[in-house]
C-alpha cells in the first residue's frame, strides 16, 4: 500500500510538472531557430561550415517537437490550465512564439525539403495571422492596466513580420501579397504597442526584476522589420538602414539592464534570444551587402555573443529540467524502498 501511494504520489508529481510548463518556453525554439539561420548567413559572409547551421537546425526541430507534444499533453489534461495561460494580458502573448517557432522552422528546413517547408510556412502563417487578429482584437476592446503594458505585448506583432521574413521566396501567386499584408499589420501593430510601452516604462514603476530579459524584446521590431522589409524589395536602402540602426543602438542601451548580475535566471531569460538572433542575421546581411570591415567586425561579434547566450541558456535549462526530474524519480525511489 505504501509502494503504491508512492507511485500515484510521483505520477502526481511528474503530472503537475506538465501542467506547470509555461508556453513562453517556446522561446527557445525562436533562439535556437534564430541561431542556425544566423549561421546559415554566416556561410555567406565567412565561409562558415553549413554543418552548423545544419547541426543548430536539428536541435531546434527536436526542441520544438518536445515541447509541442508536452504542451499538447498539458492541453488535453489541464484545458483550464491553458486557457488561464491564454486569457492572461502578459503570458498570453507568449503563444505567439509558438507560431513564430513553426515560421522559422519552415525556413530551417526548407533548404532540405523545400515541400515540406512550404506547409509549415502555410500553417505557420495561418496560426499567426489569427493570433494577430486576436490580439488586435483584445487591443481596441478590453481595459488592460497600464503596468502590463510590458514588451511581450510586441510578441503578436512581430510574429506577423516573421511571415514576410520567412515568405518572401514562396513560389505560390498569393504568397507576395499575403506577405504584404502581414508586414503592414505588423509594421503598424508594432511601432504603436512600442509607443505604449515606452511610455509605460515612463510613468510607471519598473518591472519585477524576473522579467527584465524581455526589454530586449523591444529591438525585435525593428531587426524583424529590416528583414521583412528587405526581403520584401530585395534591397537594403535608407530606411531600412535605420531600422537596423536604431535596433543596434537599443540593444547597447538596454545590454547593461538586461546581463546584470541581479537579474535572476529563468524561463523568461529565453525571451533575449530571438531578438538577439534577429539582430545577428540582420548585422550579418547588412554587413554582406553594404562591405567594410567596421560592419564586418560588428556581425562577427553578435553572432558570437549569440552562440554563447544560446549555449548558456540551453545547458542551465537542462540542468533545471534535470533537477526537476531527478526529484519525481526520487520519489518512485522512495516508494520502492517503503515497499
Amino acid at each position: 500500500m505504501v509502494a503504491t501511494a508512492g507511485i500515484l504520489a510521483g505520477a502526481r508529481k511528474a503530472a503537475a510538472s506538465v501542467e506547470k510548463l509555461p508556453v513562453n518556453l517556446f522561446g527557445s525554439v525562436m533562439g535556437i531557430a534564430g541561431l542556425s539561420l544566423a549561421w546559415r548567413q554566416a556561410h555567406t559572409v565567412f565561409g562558415a561550415h553549413a554543418l552548423i547551421s545544419d547541426a543548430i537546425g536539428v536541435l531546434a526541430i527536436s526542441v520544438f517537437a518536445a515541447l509541442a507534444v508536452a504542451y499538447i499533453v498539458k492541453t488535453l489534461r489541464y484545458p483550464r490550465a491553458v486557457m488561464a495561460e491564454f486569457d492572461h494580458p502578459v503570458m498570453g502573448n507568449f503563444f505567439g512564439t509558438i507560431t513564430i517557432g513553426l515560421l522559422l522552422l519552415s525556413a530551417v528546413v526548407a533548404p532540405h525539403n523545400e515541400y515540406f517547408g512550404q506547409w509549415v510556412w502555410i500553417v505557420g502563417a495561418i496560426t499567426t495571422l489569427g493570433l494577430s487578429y486576436i490580439g488586435i482584437q483584445r487591443f481596441l476592446t478590453m481595459k488592460q492596466d497600464g503596468t502590463n503594458t510590458v514588451p511581450p505585448l510586441l510578441i503578436p506583432g512581430v510574429a506577423s513580420l516573421d511571415i514576410a521574413v520567412t515568405g518572401a521566396t514562396m513560389p505560390f501567386d498569393w504568397a507576395y501579397e499575403v506577405n504584404l499584408f502581414a508586414l503592414a499589420i505588423g509594421s503598424v501593430f508594432a511601432v504603436t504597442l512600442f509607443v505604449l510601452i515606452a511610455a509605460r516604462f515612463r510613468h510607471f514603476d519598473p518591472m519585477p526584476a524576473p522579467m527584465t530579459p524581455v526589454l530586449l524584446v523591444l529591438i525585435a521590431p525593428f531587426e524583424v522589420g529590416f528583414l521583412a522589409y528587405t526581403n520584401m524589395t530585395h534591397s537594403i536602402d535608407m530606411f531600412s538602414a535605420m531600422l537596423f540602426y536604431f535596433g543596434l543602438f537599443l540593444f547597447l542601451v538596454l545590454v547593461p539592464r538586461v546581463f546584470h548580475p541581479s537579474v535572476p535566471f529563468g524561463v523568461p531569460w529565453w525571451a533575449v534570444s530571438f531578438p538577439m538572433a534577429a539582430l545577428s542575421i540582420a548585422a550579418l546581411k547588412y554587413a554582406s551587402a553594404q562591405g567594410g570591415w567596421g560592419t564586418t567586425i560588428i556581425a562577427a561579434l553578435i553572432l558570437a555573443a549569440l552562440t554563447v547566450l544560446i549555449a548558456v541558456l540551453f545547458v542551465r535549462t537542462l540542468v533545471i529540467a534535470f533537477v526537476r526530474l531527478t526529484e519525481t524519480l526520487a520519489v518512485f525511489e522512495g516508494s520502492d524502498g517503503a515497499g
